[in-house]
């Protein structure tokens, strides 16, 4: 196969290519689901209420309900008494009519009986047998949530796009769906690929071997855009075993990321394997880290190939694949945060290249991690990275940058 040199596109150009592919063989897809199951998901149309809310005229205190006209001019000096025919808790419904001189005893939540307008509160009223004395005055509706009140039967409830927290679920249930509209979620598989790679249900770590960190990590950065991520395991750097996965990976998930095998060495399949069985769209793109990134086509499904180092597959899954994921499950680039704080220290970047640098941000300000793309454990001290130009040398210390957060 002998080694091959990649053919560079500038960060723009293959941001492009990238999202124009993800465009033509995807599109946002809806499922209805369970509501209770809901949380987190991202609604997929417009969600207007169904019935008035609340759909009776309801108490808001424990007292008595009145025609509010029995009221007039009560105090304590001069209290009113009116006959109670009934009694109401929560739930139940009275088929009696509130005429003046008679009420019905409420709790809160209960609906109103016919005839009356309003509720007295038990606080300003004493109970003697079947009457009751009213020592203060009361208007119209007062303590009293009208039908329709909160909400009228039409309205704009949720609209396309928002994200379903508790409160939200709250909202809908309260109308009673108890299904919802959601966008449906790829599923994003994960191949980590490597002879030197072991798995971490493995006890023993044996000589020449490292963790494979890669499968884990990129999971879980799929989960956070709100897609499914698959382990689908390690594969050897073994030409016929790498072909034989990714095309059962492809049959059973939407998009299939691989780490590792990308670069131009005489250990690196990936590319030879996807010229094979599909379409390389991209081998390599002019930043630092993560050039030798890989971008195919298999069977109408994507097939990404990130850099074996872990700093390198993180940055890259988010700077090109993370926000066009998100647009497939309906989320917004903005929850891909980004702060500006000031530079603690120099960065030197190379020119013609565009550069990522690893940033811990703490109290308004940016710190580099100057370590190479190899070291797993400057990704503990990091929280984004900042994007330097291709045509930026230099950022000195003390300038504002644009950190973008991993969280």
């Amino acid at each position: 196969m002998g080694t091959q040199f990649l053919d560079i596109k500038d960060p723009l150009i293959a941001k492009d290519l990238i999202s124009s592919n993800f465009y033509k063989y995807y599109a946002c897809k809806w499922e209805e689901i369970p509501l209770e199951d809901s949380y987190g998901r991202v609604v997929f149309e417009d969600i207007y209420s169904v019935i008035d809310f609340p759909p009776f005229n309801r108490a808001l205190k424990d007292g008595f309900a009145i025609k509010s006209e029995d009221s007039f001019s009560a105090s304590e000096e001069n209290p009113k008494s009116v006959k109670i025919i009934d009694s109401l808790e929560a739930g139940d419904h009275s088929d009696k009519t509130v005429e003046l001189g008679t009420c019905v005893e409420i709790s809160t939540g209960a609906p109103l009986p016919e005839g009356a307008d309003a509720v007295i509160m038990v606080e300003y009223t004493q109970k003697d047998q079947d009457n009751v004395e009213l020592y203060d005055s009361v208007t119209p509706t007062q303590d009293v949530a009208v039908s329709g009140s909160d909400v009228k039967k039409d309205t704009l409830l949720l609209k396309k796009g928002v994200v379903l927290t508790a409160d939200k679920i709250g909202v809908l249930a309260a109308q009673g769906f108890h299904t919802v509209k959601v966008y449906k979620k790829p599923t994003c598989a994960v191949i980590s690929t490597g002879n030197e790679l072991t798995d971490l249900k493995d006890k023993e770590l044996k000589p020449s071997k490292i963790y494979d960190v890669n499968s884990t990590m990129i999971k879980n950065a799929i989960v956070s855009c709100g897609a499914i991520g698959v382990n689908d395991g390690i594969v050897r750097d073994d030409y016929d075993n790498l072909k034989s996965n990714i095309l059962n990976s492809l049959k059973n998930h939407d998009i299939l990321i691989c780490s590792g095998g990308t670069s131009a060495g005489v250990g690196d399949v990936l590319k030879h394997v996807l010229d094979e069985i599909g379409e390389v769209k991209l081998h390599g793109i002019a930043v630092q880290p993560g050039k030798p990134t890989i971008f195919g086509i298999v069977n109408n499904k994507i097939v990404i190939g990130l850099p074996g180092n872990p700093v390198s597959a993180i940055i890259i899954f988010y700077v090109f694949f993370a926000p066009l994921l998100m647009e497939l499950v309906g989320l917004k680039e903005e929850r891909l945060k980004t702060v500006k704080a000031k530079l603690t220290k120099r960065i030197h970047s190379p020119i013609g290249r565009e550069q990522y640098q690893l940033i811990s941000f703490n109290d308004g300000k940016a710190e580099p991690i100057f370590k190479d793309s190899g070291a797993i454990f400057s990704l503990a001290r990091a929280d984004g990275y900042v994007n330097v130009g291709k045509n930026v040398e230099i950022v000195d210390e003390g300038e504002i940058v644009e950190v973008r957060l991993f969280n």
